[in-house]
Formats: C-alpha cells, sequence, structure tokens
C-alpha cells in the first residue's frame, strides 16, 4: 500500500511551511533550501539524529546564533529587489565592482537589505564582506549584522579577516561582545577548541568581561560540536574562577544525553552533581529521561518521572514526549496513546515531535502499518508532517518505488528532500543490501537539486565497494576528486585494497541487470552463520540509539 494514499481521503488543508529563501538563494547557489531556524549549520553533514527536546533553556539560553537570528517573515524578499541583486552580485570579483552594482541598484540602503544580501552571499565570503562594507559606508550595518557577517567569516575558515573586522568595531568604540561570542562557537565548529578557549581568554582584552555567560556559552559550544569531554574538564578546573552550578552540569549533561549519546556518562554526571551537593532542577529531569528513553530504558525513565513530581517539578511536553518513544519503542504503544490523552487533558499544546516520538520507533521496528495510523492521526490534529516525520518512514521502508514517494511527497510539503535525507536514504539501502536502488536514488538526488557532498561519495563508494562494484566505486572517486573535494586516503586504500569476493562476478551482475549475484551473496551470508554457530550479532557501538 503506498505510504500516503490513506491521507487523501482525510478532510484537512495541508499547512505549507513559508520558504522566504526560494527566490534568494536559487540565483546563488542549487543546493537545497532551508528555512532560517534551520540554516545555520552546527555541525558536518551527517545521518540526522532523531531528538525528543525541543525548547530546553541549555540549548537556547547560550546559543550565539539567537543574538545575529532575524526572524524571516519580518521583510518581502521581492519588495527589496534581493532575487534581482543577488543575481546581478553572482560573479563578481573585485570590491570596486561589488560598490558599483549596488550603488547603481536603485534601491534606498537600509538594515534589512544589507542584513539579507549578506546572508543570501553566505557561501562566498568575499561577496558577503563586501556588501557588509558598503553598508558600513551608508550607516546602515546593525548590531546584528556585524554579528552575521562576522558568522560567514568564521563559517567559511577566514578567521584572520574576522579578527581584522573584530579590531575595527573595537577601534570604532563598537560592542564586540556578540563579535566574540561567535568567534567562539565558529572555532569549535572548526574543530578547534583550543582556539576557542583562547577566545574567552583575551576578551578582556577588548574590554568584555567574561563572565558566567560567556563561560557558559563556551561549554555550550564545545558541547554542541562534540567537545563534550574537553567542555566537561574546563567546568572543573575553572572551579574556582566559576563555582559549580547546576546550569554548566545541565550542559555539561546536555552533551552525553543528545550531542554525543552516553547513558554511563550521563549518569556519571547526574552522581557527580550529587557529590557536589547541587540538586536537579526540571530541566535535569528532563535531560536525564530523554537520555533513558532514548536507549530504551523504560523503567528508569519512568522512575525518574515519578521522583520529578514528587519534587515539585512539573514535566513539562519534552517529558512526556521522551515517555511516549519509550513506551513505543518497547512494545507498550496503548500505555504511549493513553499519554498522548493525559497530554490533551492537561492542556499542553501537542506539535508534530510528539506524534514522531511514537512514529519513529515503528518505522524502526518494521511496524508501518501502525506508523501509518498514528501518521493519520496526527494530520487529523491539523498537525503537518515534518522532515523527521518523512525521515522515519524512510529508514523504515524498504521499497524503492515507496521509498521515491515519500521524497516526492517532502518536495511537495517544502520540506526538502536535503542532504542529510539523501545520506539517510543511501546508507539504509546499503544495509538492505540493495546497491542498484542506491544507484538509482544517486540518480535522482539530481531531479531534487540536492548538490551531493563529500559525505555521500563516501557512503557510495564504501557501499559499492562492499558489493564488489568497484568500477563504479572508481568512476565515483574520480567524480568526487574532480568536483573539487579533498583526497580520502581510507577511500583509496579501499579502492586499492578492496573487500573479499568475487569482484568481478558482482560486477557483471550490476551491468547485466542480474539478481542471481545479490542472491548468491546472501547465501552465503547465510553459511558464514551457520558455520559460526548460534553467534549473537554485533551490538551497536554506545553512542547510537540501539
Amino acid at each position: 500500500m503506498a505510504l500516503f494514499t490513506f491521507s487523501k481521503k482525510l478532510p484537512f488543508s495541508r499547512i505549507y511551511p513559508r520558504f522566504f529563501f526560494t527566490l534568494l538563494l536559487r540565483p546563488v547557489s542549487s543546493h537545497s533550501l532551508q528555512t532560517l531556524s534551520d540554516a545555520f549549520p552546527r555541525t558536518p553533514l551527517h545521518k540526522p539524529r532523531f531528538s525528543i527536546l525541543r525548547h530546553l533553556s541549555t540549548q537556547t539560553l547560550y546559543d550565539p546564533f539567537e543574538l545575529i537570528r532575524c526572524r524571516d517573515d519580518t521583510c518581502d524578499p521581492l519588495k527589496l529587489g534581493l532575487p534581482e541583486l543577488l543575481e546581478q552580485l553572482e560573479g563578481l570579483s573585485s570590491e570596486a565592482e561589488v560598490m558599483a552594482v549596488l550603488d547603481g541598484f536603485g534601491a534606498e540602503p537600509n538594515q534589512d537589505l544589507v542584513y539579507w544580501a549578506i546572508w543570501g552571499l553566505r557561501e562566498d565570503w568575499e561577496l558577503a564582506y563586501w556588501v557588509f562594507k558598503w553598508g558600513e559606508k551608508w550607516g546602515c550595518n546593525s548590531e546584528k549584522t556585524r554579528g552575521l557577517v562576522i558568522w560567514v567569516l568564521g563559517n567559511c575558515n577566514k578567521f584572520g579577516v574576522a579578527w581584522s573586522l573584530i579590531r575595527e568595531l573595537h577601534r570604532s568604540s563598537l560592542d564586540t561582545r556578540r563579535a566574540m561570542l561567535i568567534m567562539i562557537d565558529r572555532y569549535t565548529a572548526a574543530n578547534d577548541p583550543c582556539k576557542a578557549i583562547k577566545t574567552f581568554h583575551i576578551m578582556e582584552k577588548f574590554r568584555i568581561s567574561p563572565d558566567e555567560v560567556a563561560f557558559y556559552t563556551l561549554l555550550s559550544a564545545m558541547c554542541k560540536h562534540g567537545n563534550v569531554e574537553d567542555a566537561e574538564e574546563l567546568m572543573f578546573q575553572n572551579k574556582k574562577l566559576f563555582p559549580l552550578e547546576i546550569e554548566g552540569f545541565n550542559i555539561i549533561l546536555n552533551g552525553w544525553s543528545n550531542i554525543a549519546p552516553d547513558v554511563f556518562e550521563a549518569k556519571r554526571i547526574w552522581r557527580e552533581m550529587s557529590k557536589c551537593c547541587i540538586a536537579p532542577n526540571a530541566t535535569t529531569y528532563t535531560l536525564m529521561i530523554s537520555c533513558f528513553s532514548r536507549f530504551g530504558n523504560l523503567f528508569d525513565s519512568l522512575r525518574l518521572y515519578d521522583e520529578m513530581k514528587k519534587r515539585g517539578w512539573v514535566p513539562g511536553l519534552e517529558v512526556y514526549n521522551s515517555l511516549i518513544y519509550v513506551l513505543t519503542r518497547e512494545n507498550c504503544l496503548t500505555e504511549a496513546l493513553k499519554i498522548l490523552e493525559k497530554i490533551k487533558e492537561m492542556g499542553l499544546q501537542l506539535d508534530s515531535a510528539s506524534y514522531n516520538c511514537m512514529i519513529r520507533p515503528l518505522c524502526e521496528a518494521k511496524k508501518l502499518e501502525e506508523a501509518r495510523t498514528i501518521l493519520a492521526a496526527m494530520i487529523a490534529e491539523n498537525l503537518s508532517p515534518t522532515t523527521e516525520t518523512y525521515h522515519a518512514f524512510l529508514e523504515g521502508g524498504d521499497s524503492y518505488e515507496e521509498t521515491l514517494e515519500v521524497l516526492k511527497h517532502m518536495k511537495k510539503a517544502g520540506l526538502g528532500p536535503n542532504g542529510d535525507t539523501f545520506l539517510l536514504v543511501l546508507g539504509n539501502l546499503f544495509k538492505l543490501d540493495r546497491p542498484e536502488y542506491a544507484l538509482k536514488i544517486w540518480a535522482e538526488m539530481k531531479q531534487f537539486e540536492v548538490v551531493p557532498g563529500s559525505a555521500h561519495y563516501k557512503v557510495l563508494i564504501e557501499g559499492f565497494t562492499k558489493f564488489g562494484w568497484l568500477v563504479k566505486a572508481r568512476e565515483l572517486y574520480a567524480e568526487m576528486r574532480s568536483n573539487g573535494f579533498l583526497e580520502d586516503p581510507k577511500l583509496k586504500k579501499l579502492l586499492k585494497d578492496p573487500v573479499e569476493g568475487n569482484n568481478g562476478e558482482r560486477e557483471r551482475g550490476m551491468r547485466l541487470g542480474k539478481t542471481n549475484v545479490r542472491s548468491h551473496h546472501r547465501k552465503s551470508s547465510v553459511m558464514k552463520w551457520k558455520r559460526v554457530g548460534n553467534q549473537s550479532r554485533k551490538k551497536p557501538p554506545l553512542g547510537e540509539i540501539p
């Protein structure tokens, strides 16, 4: 049965999200479009991580991007003429040319024009920087605009130019605190936490106090980009300057619960808090329940939920979503639905995440019919499917036709598909021993206007090599290098020393469209398991959801 056939009979109107940059970014890049709230990249391209939490203070309170983010519904790009302006700026190679185009464009210089033009040119740091200088000439650079251009420079690894600009701002007696916090975040994003720490220490040179908020921003940035252990060590090393408080522990706990999930480390942090005589607050309980839920620990999830209420903390929607997820995952769907009803009775506003917490584990367990039923209920509540909803069905499906249908629905709903989507699909197809489908999906990426990144090439090359498709794997590696991506020593070695197997036979099977080769591969795998006896399959790494 087609995935969304049932939804056609339901009386609802699809809510299409507003995509501010549909026209704005098209002249600049062919990458898939994103809303502003998703556009600031936090980590490199990776398999999408399912997250229950949405609005915890530890995730937003010390986020430098909140200092520079503007709502995308506060101005009209067509009235500003941004699409035409960016089209004229594309390809210019000198500051003089950029200034001439901007001066002759005809639009009145204002803060919105400069801000959104810089955002549209964020992939070309020079053009963005020259637009910023033009705004400076007309006196229409806001503090958020200054923060944005620092982010663009840091995101393009132009830290030297960013520091020059910060020194200029300092000499002009402008506040550089926001810029410094953004530099801290960009250094951690560039996997250079040492320079992030150094930036924190030199804030005093710019007449900025490295206070507790700045310190927590540093810890949060380090955790957000995977340096959770280093952030924890830094917190304890500086406990004389910044006494250990619940906020710091919550930042570290968030790292071990959601960024680099590790239930043993999360429990250790919980014990450390007790040793330091620091009582958990609502955020602490929410994070810990989320962590237990992620790893399928139903008993401890419910135990902490009861303890949280006994101590006077009111569970929020995130806690109930965690319970819904772990109950569904542990085959207690009826109880999960009861919690859903309880949320409604309490007057809490249900969102798509609540339903996703049931859809995701059902899809993981290949219970697609039940997942479709939950999706129907979600739509009946006038809640639109999200990217996570579609990703869950993509990960749970094993049919090429159904996968393609979901991708088309994502595009129709304005939710992608994006690079992460195809990374998930390709990895899933190789797990299902379907390399021929992976090749078809690779061809479909162009139809969805998604530009492949190095991660896509890596997944394909490793997958095709595993199945003995060496000719195709080498073609893709050559294509990857011709597109400007750096050499990958691991892939080069893999192509020189392929996995064992009859590569020539598999290659011929691919070209001729035969299926007997795949059947032979499966039979060989069965015989291998018979030889080794009743050994259990290898467990997933601790950092992943089992």
